[in-house]
């Protein structure tokens, strides 16, 4: 949740005070008085109760627009399950063999970086049994291989890791970068090299020339994963860095202009 900017605080005799962002509100309401009166009396010209609320207005934007960069990446984020969601039903959805464009590594690290340790065997069932149902019901004449979905079953746990290390406390440029390249090239290499150890489809033999093969084989879904999780990471992360980038801007502009 976004900071508020109300405060209930004490004062010396005792008395309750309400502020925002540290502006005593009844006190402003009394100045507001005040200067209406001193309008009233023909005293002055200036209307000066508005350039008050000018003022306050502006506090409250440059307040509202620091409260947004300052909001923990750590926060209550319900995107990254809604993320899973999408993740899930981009692998279990019918779609033509040479697409394979799914939001999986995208949304492991997303994951990673914005949920607690405690929660990652959310995603981890997930997609497990996303992989049984495939294996199981879609992939007819296939039975489960073990030795290979071990490969990625704890590919999915380290993607999550990665996350949380590169994107848990600092979201930077480079850093998303960084993730969008090491996680699709991770999954592809260990993703290869368990589909050549294991065999499960007895297509490769397990000589170099065989695991060359396979990794010649995986280059296309390679491909493809890089774009999707570059996608998936620059929703996720980058518009919500605009946004607040935008809001600090305009709150700037406000202020160089009074």
């Amino acid at each position: 949740m976004i900071p508020h900017p109300f405060r209930k605080t004490r004062g010396k005799d005792g008395a309750t005070q309400t502020t925002w962002g540290g502006t005593n509100l009844r006190q402003f309401a009394a100045a507001e008085i005040f200067v209406a009166l001193v309008e009233g009396s023909g005293l002055t010209a200036r209307r000066a109760h508005l350039r008050m609320e000018e003022v306050l207005c502006l506090r409250i934007q440059v307040i509202w627009a620091r409260n947004l960069r300052q909001t923990p990446h750590h926060e209550v984020d319900m995107a990254a399950y809604l993320l899973l969601l999408v993740a899930v039903l981009s692998r279990v959805i019918p779609h033509a063999p040479w697409w394979s464009f799914t939001a999986v590594t995208g949304c492991l690290l997303y994951f990673g970086a914005k949920r607690p340790w405690r929660e990652m065997l959310a995603p981890l069932a997930a997609l497990i049994t996303a992989d049984c149902y495939l294996t199981v019901f879609r992939y007819s004449g296939y039975s489960m291989n073990w030795s290979f979905s071990a490969f990625s079953w704890g590919w999915y746990l380290a993607a999550m890791v990665l996350g949380s290390i590169l994107l848990r406390n600092r979201v930077t440029f480079a850093r998303g970068a960084a993730g969008a390249i090491l996680g699709p090239t991770s999954f592809f290499l260990v993703s290869n090299f368990g589909a050549w150890f294991s065999n499960p489809f007895n297509t490769y033999p397990r000589t170099l020339a065989g695991l060359e093969t396979c990794y010649w084989a995986g280059v296309p879904f390679y491909r493809n994963d890089l774009v999707a999780t570059s996608l998936v990471l620059a929703v996720m992360l980058g518009v919500p860095a605009l946004v607040r980038r935008m809001h600090g801007v305009s709150a700037q502009e406000a202020l160089a202009g009074k």
